[in-house]
């Protein structure tokens, strides 16, 4: 599904639905409450996020990887596998599993380091460990009281914020804004920051901020005719990332997060447009979605994150024990 607009105006609705959301909320705390968390025999970072739906939490995940590699250590990703079948624990295999079997972003962090999904996360934690793993890089769980935690990264879209700030389903929030500060090691603001995230929680918390920046080939957009499609959190992001890079958008259609898209959905697109005479294009997340054959039919806008305070990521780090002698 997609994020009703009240979410972030509230209204009446989001108001009546006020009292669900009081309820959501304790049940997550006393789950929290009484979950005594398992700690598995190597660190733990997760990184999490406040609202349902997209946050940036994978590309901060996906980032995190190779910095942790950088430091002669080996770290293994932990997905859920949203929207795929497997429980798991599995190891993730990009040449064998599908989108539908282990979800689009398992396959998107398998492609930088070994990756796992599985449902039981302690489980997982455990196989990760008995694998080789020095350093496991969870990617959301942070209301998972399971496994316990070495360094929770909180992740922040700055234009987003917490929406409406009710909890679920009156608004986005899984948990109230305090109860999850309070157990986070740091924020990561995704710029640009126009809802002053930075400088409300400077005092309280590290604040780390990033940004995610087309890749160089995107420069060629400019000037083109281009069919956007998406299935994210917020497809509208895309959509004015496209358009900073000079693309002339004739056509813009959002899908639900995690949409698994059916064959006939990309033959329209597709025909739709070559009538306008366009490009179609999407984005990593949703390409690993697309049916195979229809793949290379669709251009990807890549992106990457770029760590504005890569001081400060690099004080949090420290905290990982030294890579192993040799």
């Amino acid at each position: 599904m997609r994020a009703p607009e009240f979410w972030s105006t509230g209204g009446a609705l989001s108001t009546i639905l006020t009292p669900l959301g009081a309820v959501f909320g304790l049940a997550g705390r006393l789950r929290r409450t009484w979950v005594r968390p398992m700690r598995p025999p190597i660190p733990v970072i997760c990184v999490g996020n406040l609202v349902a739906g997209g946050a940036g939490k994978t590309p901060v995940a996906m980032s995190l990887l190779p910095a942790i590699a950088a430091r002669g250590l080996a770290p293994h990703a932990l997905s859920r596998g949203y929207g795929g079948t497997e429980t798991g624990p599995i190891r993730v295999d990009p040449s064998r599993h599908t989108t539908g079997q282990v979800g689009d972003e398992a396959l998107l962090l398998a492609a930088i380091a070994p990756t796992w999904v599985a449902r039981d996360r302690t489980a997982a934690a455990l196989a990760i460990a008995a694998a080789g793993g020095d350093v496991i890089v969870m990617d959301d769980g942070f209301q998972n009281p399971a496994v316990a935690k070495d360094l929770s990264l909180l992740v922040v879209d700055g234009e987003y914020g917490f929406g409406n700030e009710r909890l679920i389903p009156a608004g986005p929030l899984r948990e109230r804004v305090a109860d999850g500060l309070g157990r986070a090691d740091a924020i990561v603001v995704l710029y640009p920051d126009r809802l002053g995230i930075a400088d409300r929680f400077s005092a309280r918390l590290p604040v780390l901020r990033a940004q995610l920046s087309p890749t160089a080939d995107g420069a060629h957009l400019a000037g083109k005719r281009v069919l956007a499609f998406a299935g994210i959190g917020r497809p509208e992001k895309f959509f004015a990332t496209l358009d900073s890079l000079g693309a002339v958008l004739v056509g813009c259609r959002a899908f639900a997060d995690h949409h698994r898209y059916r064959p006939t959905e990309i033959e329209e697109l597709l025909e739709r447009a070559e009538s306008l005479d366009a490009l179609p294009v999407t984005t990593e997340k949703d390409a690993v979605r697309l049916p195979p054959p229809l793949r290379a039919r669709v251009h990807v806008l890549a992106v990457t994150l770029d760590w504005l305070d890569a001081g400060g990521l690099e004080s949090l780090l420290n905290r990982l024990p030294k890579a192993p002698s040799p």
